[in-house]
């Protein structure tokens, strides 16, 4: 199928993106990966594979330059849905085979799914990722000022660094909802003509002495604050003159903002890095890498054998919770709906459980990659590679995926030729989290894998351009496998 896009529009359409294999390098990659004894994937492609992982990254980076928070993403995957065939489900909505439907739970979140040809009493093929990240949050009541500056108060989004923050240009994005039932969209510091927002740090000048201190000590998350504005007005002070600036531009009181979901996030877009231009600088890569590449393998599939779902939910960062998360008990209703959908008045409790049961869920989340600059964070046996393909996530501790899903993933990825590589933190000292046990604990098979990052959580993730073309690929292969 023929991929198109609103926001890709401006990019060369002539650029087929194949879901074959990479021929020239099968038997090399079997061989790789049964002696677990591999290179380096950009050394295994051919010129005109090399084009399509390119051509991949330029497209992957014009959708995500756009989609920065959950809100956003869902925004833009929508576009992305209906260009591509999707239809809006419904009560009325009729799953036949190779039908295309989304659905969005509270704007936050969203579903994209095509039906497969078994029941889906036999179970579905989905793949879960999550589309917030780090990021800095307004407090209900943000605005103050102090020293003639106009700031904001801010809140943090997941596991951040905080002297990470500062200097940076920042864009302001989200929603406001006022109690007349009116939404108003905000989005400020993208375009090049926006104005942006800035943390502003200590020169070095004037903070002679501080420097022996801890960072925790010398910046803390109440020092979160960006300025905002800085022109008084005649007899009221700047903060006084931001609150007249929302109120004429937007319509936006200081009491709305109490009932406002606005978003402080990195201004710049994506941009390669290095010479070689392998890798990607952004944003948001987690863990809106993993749900793109799902999202756009899903628009590119015929009809599966069995039906294919990307789940792409909202705060994992801090912790799955809410109503839009991993946790909530939307994934069963949607779920359930869609087997009562086909089911009719057949439809049966027991028949969601055993859907549950015979599910396989891919959770794909980014992960720490080894770093240059300190290698020795990881142990390196068990250390994921910037360019060396997707990895297979072993935790250990009882938090891995059963041998025999391992073993049926492993062969799919050889069976495609799609590199991959393992991910073991270093025990006792390293560690992070995913949705894959939300999904766990409901009795689907889970497996978590997915690609390594350089500066992972920090304003601008680093990734291997190859990397994300074979996650890609891997989220193809999940889609189309067939089952016994």
């Amino acid at each position: 199928m023929t991929f198109s896009s609103p926001i890709l529009a401006c990019l060369c359409t002539c650029l087929i993106l194949a879901l074959a294999p990479f021929p020239a390098a099968a038997q090399s990659a079997v061989d790789c990966q049964d002696n677990l004894d591999c290179e380096s994937s950009w050394l295994n492609i051919t010129a005109a594979e090399r084009q399509q992982v390119f051509a991949f990254a330029e497209q992957y980076k014009a959708f995500i330059h756009r989609a920065r928070t959950e809100l956003t993403f869902v925004t833009e995957a929508i576009a992305f849905a209906e260009t591509n065939g999707f239809r809006r489900w419904s009560e009325q909505s009729v799953p036949t085979p190779g039908a295309r439907f989304y659905e969005v739970n509270r704007d936050r979140t969203i579903t994209l799914f095509v039906i497969g040809r078994r029941s889906m009493r036999d179970g579905f093929h989905i793949i879960g990722s999550h589309i917030d990240s780090p990021r800095l949050e307004l407090k209900g009541r943000p605005l103050y000022e102090n020293s003639e500056f106009a700031l904001f108060q801010t809140n943090y989004h997941g596991g951040i660094k905080f002297h990470q923050w500062t200097n940076l240009p920042l864009a302001l994005l989200g929603r406001v909802d006022r109690k007349d039932g009116s939404v108003i969209t905000l989005s400020v510091g993208l375009d090049p003509d926006d104005p942006v927002f800035m943390i502003p740090e200590l020169s070095p000048h004037v903070d002679r002495g501080r420097g022996s201190q801890r960072l925790d000590d010398y910046l803390g998350p109440e020092d979160l604050d960006p300025v905002v504005g800085h022109i008084p007005g005649a007899g009221n002070p700047v903060r006084q003159q931001i609150l007249d600036y929302l109120a004429s531009s937007y319509g936006i009181t200081a009491a709305d903002l109490v009932s406002a979901e606005l978003s402080l996030v990195p201004a710049g877009a994506p941009r390669d890095m290095g010479f070689d231009r392998g890798l990607i600088a952004a944003y948001g890569q987690d863990d809106r890498l993993a749900a793109y590449t799902s999202m756009r393998a899903l628009a590119e599939l015929d009809t599966p054998e069995i039906t294919a779902v990307a789940y792409l939910v909202d705060n994992e960062e801090v912790g799955n919770r809410n109503n839009t998360g991993a946790a909530s008990a939307y994934y069963a209703d949607l779920l359930s709906r869609l087997l009562l959908a086909e089911l009719g008045d057949a439809y049966r409790e027991p028949y969601l459980r055993s859907a549950m049961r015979g599910t396989r869920f891919v959770s794909i989340d980014v992960n720490p990659g080894v770093n240059p600059m300190n290698p020795g964070a990881w142990e390196l046996g068990n250390a994921p590679k910037l360019g060396y393909g997707v990895n297979l996530k072993l935790y250990g501790q009882g938090n891995n995926a059963n041998s025999e899903f391992i073993a049926w993933t492993r062969a799919l990825l050889d069976a495609n030729q799609i590199p991959w590589q393992t991910s073991t933190y270093k025990v006792g000292s390293a560690g992070g989290g995913t949705i894959g046990g939300v999904f766990s604990s409901q009795n689907n098979e889970v497996i978590d894998f997915g690609v390594p990052l350089l500066s992972i959580h920090t304003p601008y993730a680093v990734s291997s351009k190859i990397d994300v073309y074979s996650l890609y690929r891997a989220a193809a292969a999940f889609y189309n496998a067939v089952d016994p």
